[in-house]
């Protein structure tokens, strides 16, 4: 960071503890201070911090990145996941800000205050992330040292709480997005999708439809889906009670798959119940088993919110066959993280619909999973739905 650039400040969360470091990103030196807030959640991979804070699912959130160094490589245009930035702030340990990586097009720093990003370096990254495992996620901000903890404590506790939010609504198109293609037509309703993700279903040839996430059961079957898509997005999925419904009517009359968020949707309408993560899976190291064949694959997560099992249950055996009786026929799991043993996929194989909790386009992440987009279309040709 410039010199000409540092300015004291600090992360304050709502139980009030504090951490001191040094504003950087968007604002720092003008006559407003700094001061934000939101749910402040912490990140554990090692690289793809661009494509973390312009990821949708992180609206209304403050990132902790856990990796120490942040900013070596630089940015570019490449590494977008949306037009814009999503998280409303960044804490880093150690952040830089170096143009000379043959990929970069600019400067981390730089571009964090391009796009009204602000954030803090030199904080103990290590023991913030401790005290949010052990209090679970926590609404806090970023704030320059020129306003005092009172003022503060005001502006974190004005924060809307995640549970019970709808975010959707905030990073949705206002009208339908078409992406035309010689493949299958995927209509997707857009929570938040990643580019990623359209682009791994762009590489597969598909003709795209985004819909806003308002859009009626009516407007989805008038786009003549071959599939229909629900996509990740921020939020509390019990807050989207309006997209539960669009899908619950939806349900047998196309193929249906979901990811992240929306595979906490489409089990919604299924009948399943959903609940907050203590602390929410949010990095590229997690460890999926499948069920059907055993394979273990390391996947890229992104949530703070999961599935439950039969009863209630937060954590399942890997190990036997899971099933649920639903609305709409037996559910059977199809995935289990293991690290907790928390649901992260099912099929539905009466009705053509299948889901995930983690994020298989990986960007940034291992690409063990990007197979499921092929399986994904499968699904239309299971139900005889490919159009001549």
């Amino acid at each position: 960071m410039s010199a000409a650039r540092i300015e004291p400040g600090y992360v304050l969360l709502e139980d009030g503890s504090r951490l001191d470091g040094e504003l950087c990103g968007a604002r720092v030196g003008e006559s407003e201070p700094t001061a934000l807030s939101g749910e402040v959640v912490f990140n554990t991979a090692m690289s793809g911090y661009q494509e973390s804070v312009t990821d949708p699912s992180y609206a209304g959130q403050i990132i902790t990145f856990t990796y120490p160094l942040i900013g070596n490589y630089g940015v570019s245009a490449a590494a977008m996941e949306s037009s814009s930035a999503q998280a409303r702030g960044v804490i880093m340990r150690e952040a830089k800000n170096p143009e000379h990586c043959s990929s970069a097009e600019g400067g981390w720093l730089d571009w964090l205050d391009a796009v009204g990003v602000s954030a803090i370096s030199g904080v103990d990254t290590r023991a913030l992330v401790r005290h949010i495992r052990e209090v679970g996620s926590i609404r806090g901000g970023i704030f320059s040292a020129r306003i005092g903890e009172v003022q503060a404590r005001q502006r974190i506790a004005a924060e809307p709480a995640m549970r019970g939010a709808d975010l959707a609504r905030t990073v949705t198109p206002s009208e339908p997005i078409v992406l035309d293609g010689t493949g299958p037509h995927v209509v997707a309703i857009d929570t938040g999708v990643k580019l990623s993700i359209i682009r791994q279903f762009r590489a597969r040839e598909c003709k795209l439809t985004l819909l806003p996430c308002s859009a009626s059961p009516e407007q989805v079957l008038a786009c003549d889906p071959d599939l229909i898509f629900l996509a990740n997005g921020p939020g509390d999925p019990a807050a989207l009670d309006y997209v539960v419904e669009t899908v619950r009517a939806l349900l047998g009359k196309r193929p249906i798959v979901g990811i992240c968020l929306g595979h906490q949707l489409l089990c919604r309408a299924v009948g399943l119940d959903t609940y907050k993560l203590r602390f929410g899976h949010r990095g590229a190291n997690h460890p999926v088993k499948e069920l059907a064949s055993g394979r273990i694959e390391i996947t890229s997560q992104n949530h703070g919110f999961a599935v439950c099992g039969p009863d209630g249950a937060a954590a399942l055996d890997p190990d036997r066959p899971v099933r649920w009786e639903t609305d709409f026929g037996v559910a059977e799991l199809s995935h289990v993280n293991l690290y907790d043993r928390t649901v992260e996929g099912l099929l539905l194989p009466e009705i053509g619909a299948r889901t995930v909790q983690y994020h298989p386009e990986a960007s940034p992440g291992p690409h063990d999973s990007r197979h499921l987009f092929d399986d994904f279309l499968e699904l239309i040709e299971d139900r005889g739905e490919v159009r001549a």
